[in-house]
């Protein structure tokens, strides 16, 4: 789980535009720091012994180190993001980054935020909608990638994806998630899963605690979620904590920098 990722870089991140409650067009990232930052999550992804492919951005793109919203991918096919009018011009580049590896690429019918909406656990796909993805999309992702669907629906846009709310920790075991950033039928359905669960609390969860990545022996988090670190440490996991600071300016953290290709 996770071991096989494709990342791009943070040359030509900054805040063009505001498309989440994070983004701020008046407080931009340090360049040098930004890239320093994802150097240094890539460089922990291969400590783990994960695969890292790198796509170079585009410097008209200043959002694509956040790979994650690029698609959904599984068995050599992909669901290609349809994200907010700013991001657009993103997916032709992934489009050719995934067709040049052999990946079969599908377009999205309606507005789609890509694995930063989409969450594997085992053959079951938990599904935010709701502000960047469109309900619609959880049928045509059921029926085209072979998932059982369980829609996800965050309260607010502190929660714009459900990767900041939700995290696949063992797949398909143990999820880590915050129950108050989600609605009430979304909580039951988590609960109702049979699988074990961790919660974090809200001020973790708004320090992007949840938007991790984790191959179930090892997890790769931002700083600032203490709380968290212990829990999983004493579960036996090896917890990697990383600074985010510049990244989380764009609104993301670890779990946005990498797109899963497996």
């Amino acid at each position: 789980m996770n071991t096989h990722l494709m990342v791009s870089d943070a040359e030509h991140f900054r805040i063009d535009y505001e498309i989440n409650p994070y983004m701020d067009t008046g407080i931009q990232p340090d360049a040098v720091a930004a890239v320093a930052e994802h150097d240094t999550i890539v460089e922990a992804h291969r400590r783990a012994g994960r695969t890292v492919e790198r796509m170079p951005s585009d410097p008209g793109c200043p959002d694509m180190v956040f790979t994650a919203n690029a698609a959904l991918v599984r068995r050599g096919r992909a669901v290609l993001g349809r994200p907010p009018a700013p991001r657009a011009d993103e997916m032709a580049h992934y489009r050719r980054w995934l067709e040049g590896r052999g990946i079969e690429v599908l377009d999205a019918p309606y507005a789609f935020s890509g694995q930063g909406d989409a969450l594997p656990c085992g053959e079951i796909l938990l599904a935010g909608y709701g502000w960047r993805t469109d309900p619609r999309m959880h049928e045509f992702l059921g029926e085209r990638l072979g998932y059982d669907v369980v829609p996800l629906r965050t309260v607010d846009r502190r929660w714009y994806d459900l990767d900041l709310a939700v995290a696949v920790i063992g797949n398909p075991h143990t999820l880590a998630w915050c129950p108050e950033a989600l609605d009430r039928p979304s909580r039951r359905r988590i609960r109702n899963l049979g699988l074990e669960l961790i919660e974090v609390s809200v001020d973790e969860a708004e320090r992007f605690a949840l938007n991790l990545i984790s191959d179930g022996d090892t997890v790769t988090m931002t700083e600032g979620a203490p709380r968290l670190a212990a829990t999983l440490r004493g579960r036996g996991l090896r917890v990697v904590e990383l600074p985010t600071t510049e990244l989380a300016k764009g609104g993301g953290g670890v779990r946005c920098t990498a797109l899963t290709l497996e």
